[in-house]
């Protein structure tokens, strides 16, 4: 018997609970998860059932979706976010990563949390997930993956302000990025040889120097010194002609300086499906590629396309 998949409620206001009941009814017989939430949250009438252990999870996931009750503070308006929860949607995430920890789930799948209720409710100290698992983990350094059958983007900085990329992307930085995203690729991936282009900061790849000399100062003999030692790597690239199919042919991962250079074309592509996988950590974890949507919050429109993908490519990342 394969260990199941722990999904954390993620921000109870949000799309999660019912993305996830939509998750399940695809999934059922394919991929094994349980729901690690307060069971209030769910939409009224889902097929559910209350488990005490994750090892439960299998045998009923053909009827009904396995939870793992997870007591929150109040119930939940969709939409309207509630920062007496904020605590409940932490301990999830703590509770669920605990138990991949102790090998009773193969990995965690994160449904969307919403920041500012977060640090409303209970000052939470991270930018977002992908800081707060490494925390969890005791790792310094991870890299945020955006992940679909089409494209795979590693932004090097991630939730800060423009204006601070250009001090905060470090020669030590970039190739750390470069190591785990490399690492990352062989490791979770099953990719023996991979290839990772690498863009540029400046508009043309700074074009010999007329806009930027950060490519030629270092970020070019870095990545050559980085291909020199073994790794598959190559760039600086003008980051807007990577990104149409033929490019995207030549590499299995593309490693971009700042966090919209990454996301916008994955989410051009891939909206719908994309999932974000933190590379790095001790275990396996993947999110959907997406917020919590309060605007379509409890109307049944909400695509669970991009948590199935989150949901499947963490069981296939577990079993590499």
């Amino acid at each position: 018997m394969s260990l199941p998949v722990a999904l954390s409620c993620g921000e109870p206001a949000g799309i999660g609970p019912e993305i996830a009941v939509r998750a399940w009814e695809a999934l059922r017989e394919d991929c094994p998860f349980f729901w690690i939430g307060d069971p209030r949250h769910l939409p009224l009438g889902a097929p559910v059932a209350l488990i005490d252990s994750p090892e439960e999870a299998e045998a009923v996931s053909a009827r009904a979706m396995p939870v793992l009750a997870h007591a929150f503070a109040a119930p939940t308006v969709p939409g309207t976010p509630d920062p007496d929860n904020a605590t409940g949607v932490i301990s999830a995430i703590e509770r669920g990563v605990a138990l991949v920890h102790r090998g009773e789930a193969s990995a965690i799948c994160t449904a969307p949390i919403h920041k500012k209720a977060l640090i409303d409710g209970a000052g939470f100290a991270y930018p977002g997930h992908t800081e707060f698992l490494a925390a969890l983990a005791g790792v310094e350094r991870v890299v945020m993956m955006l992940a679909g059958e089409q494209l795979r983007t590693v932004p090097a900085t991630i939730h800060i302000a423009l204006s601070e990329v250009p001090a905060q992307l470090t020669p030590d930085l970039l190739r750390e990025t470069i190591a785990i995203t490399d690492a990352g690729l062989r490791s979770r991936f099953g990719i023996a040889n991979p290839r990772i282009a690498v863009a540029g900061l400046n508009p043309h790849a700074g074009e010999g120097g007329k806009m930027g000399r950060e490519e030629l100062d270092w970020i070019g003999p870095l990545v050559a010194a980085m291909a020199a030692e073994g790794i598959g790597v190559f760039g600086p690239l003008p980051a807007d002609t990577m990104f149409h199919p033929a490019a995207r042919a030549r590499y299995d991962a593309a490693v971009c300086m700042y966090h919209d250079q990454a996301l916008i074309p994955i989410k051009t592509l891939e909206f719908d499906s994309g999932v974000n996988v933190t590379l790095g950590l001790p275990f396996v974890r993947t999110s959907p590629d997406h917020g919590t949507a309060f605007d379509i919050a409890g109307k049944g429109i909400a695509s669970p396309a991009s948590l199935i993908a989150a949901l499947k490519l963490a069981r296939d990342m577990a079993a590499r």
